[in-house]
């Protein structure tokens, strides 16, 4: 036998042996593809996330922005959304608290709005406490979709917080997604410090290190966290985040456009008022289960009327029509308006509770609780309800002139009956005196501790007047009889203070 012939009985051979041994492996049918590549295609689960934050009930279109009916229907249009496709429509948090038709109703009329969006998850934002506990327990039995926050605490027990969920594992495209929230740190001073003083918040990182294994053991494959946070609170989050398997962060609060990857971490914002959405387009592999393509990106919502949903504008319609049974009292008119963070605006308002409450001797202010401004033509009710959203009443506090002082120099209010330029005046030319008594009128919010004011410290049994905050503003403006001949822009104070 020559050479050439023994090695190819030998190679047979050893074929036959190599087909006779008893090892596992797939098993191929005669008519089936070769397995690799479709095993491999078929591990493969692409999702596509739509996010919003800071929506803070902007519900209707604006000359620039198509509102929630125009977004919807961009998603629909632009993003191929179905009610069964492969999509999380998520929030960033801090989603009522703004014009009248959202805040006259404690949030009830943005609820069902998101509720007909499809929202899957959201995130407790600083301003969900705005209508006290009660308000949010009411909120989340209405809504169809869970609150989140992983890293609100009960003072007592150090528990989770029972006013939220910390996570949930929602399904998706056969992918189990891990959605845990988390919420500002800053809470405690940007809403009222009041209905949140039995929680505390705790560290992102110390509550995502805690909450992520129990996703996980609860069969999250593939992780999301919804954080009300800003963009540099994200980007130091992301190495962490990278290291507990977490793919992408959500982000809200400083309304931020925010569409970027750090350390593989998808982390995405989308500003504010419904003026724009986030996507996260990204495909998940369940065999290895690794994210093997992730692409974050921001999109204006210039939604055009004919794109609008109809079913969304149905329900903001009805909304409307309650809002201005309510509220479409005129009570005056502007030639041109008035900008929401101009001294015309904080004259007007400061001023008013010093005419309505001529007991204080100074008025102060957040800039934070000015809202919206005020389009130019008929003024209503619902437009001041605007203005100042938040349900506040006035506290007339005692402080002595260094008190006071303290208070201008940390946290720079607006002020009326005194001013700042140039030195601490009063209203009358004399001088702040340090020793000296003021009575000051501030809103509830301030006297809590909010936005770091230090009052109730100094004055803890201030006189709570029982003002709603915006009634002294509506009383002057009404007052005036304005009208497109005598316009109110020809009564305001423009004068810095």
């Amino acid at each position: 036998m020559n050479a050439k012939r023994f090695l190819c009985l030998f190679l047979i051979l050893a074929l036959l042996l190599a087909a006779c041994e008893d090892k596992p492996g797939p098993t191929v049918s005669a008519t089936a593809e070769p397995a690799g590549p479709t095993a491999e295609a078929e591990a493969l689960r692409h999702l596509t996330i739509l996010y919003t934050n800071d929506e803070h009930g902007w519900m209707e279109p604006t000359d620039e922005t198509g509102g929630a009916a125009g977004l919807m229907g961009l998603w629909r249009e632009e993003e191929g959304y179905t009610e069964d496709g492969p999509f999380l429509i998520l929030s960033g948090g801090d989603m009522w608290t703004g014009p009248a038709i959202s805040t006259w109703f404690d949030g009830e009329s943005m609820a069902e709005v998101m509720n007909a969006m499809g929202y899957d998850a959201a995130a407790i934002g600083n301003h969900e406490f705005d209508f006290g506990l009660g308000g949010l327990a009411e909120r989340a039995t209405q809504a169809e979709f869970p609150f989140l926050s992983a890293n609100i605490r009960d003072k007592g027990t150090g528990d989770v917080a029972d006013v939220a969920l910390p996570y949930v594992v929602q399904e998706v495209n056969e992918v189990q997604v891990g959605l845990i929230g988390l919420t500002t740190v800053e809470t405690p001073h940007t809403t009222r410090p009041d209905n949140v003083a039995d929680f505390d918040f705790i560290a992102y990182q110390e509550a995502l290190a805690e909450v992520v294994p129990q996703a996980k053991a609860d069969g999250a494959a593939l992780l999301v966290v919804i954080g009300h946070i800003c963009g540099n609170e994200m980007r130091t989050l992301a190495p962490r985040a990278a290291e507990l398997g977490i793919a992408v962060i959500g982000g809200g609060h400083c309304h931020e456009r925010v569409s970027s990857v750090v350390d593989g971490v998808a982390l995405v914002e989308a500003g504010g008022f419904m003026q724009a959405y986030a996507k996260v387009e990204l495909i998940f592999d369940t065999a290895s289960g690794a994210v093997v393509s992730i692409e974050p990106s921001t999109h204006s919502n210039q939604a055009s009327p004919e794109q609008a949903d109809p079913e969304i504008a149905a329900v903001i319609s009805q909304w409307r029509a309650e809002t201005d049974a309510a509220l479409s009292q005129v009570i005056g008119y502007t030639q041109t308006g008035i900008d929401r963070g101009s001294d015309e605006m904080f004259n007007m308002v400061t001023d008013a509770w010093l005419k309505a409450y001529p007991a204080a001797d100074v008025a102060l202010t957040n800039t934070g609780g000015f809202r919206q401004a005020i389009p130019a033509g008929e003024i209503t009710l619902g437009t001041i309800v605007g203005v100042l959203p938040f349900d506040n009443v006035l506290i007339d506090v005692e402080l002595t002139g260094e008190q006071l002082r303290e208070n201008l120099q940390c946290c720079h209010p607006v002020v009326a009956g005194m001013t700042t330029v140039g030195g601490y005046t009063m209203a009358d030319g004399t001088p702040l005196d340090a020793a000296a008594t003021y009575h000051v009128l501030v809103n509830d919010f301030m006297y809590a501790g909010g936005d770091d004011f230090k009052l109730k410290v100094y004055d803890p049994d201030a006189y709570d007047t029982a003002i709603d905050w915006r009634q002294p503003v509506i009383d002057w403006i009404m007052s005036l009889d304005t009208s497109p001949e005598d316009p109110l822009d020809e009564h305001l104070d423009p004068v810095a203070r």
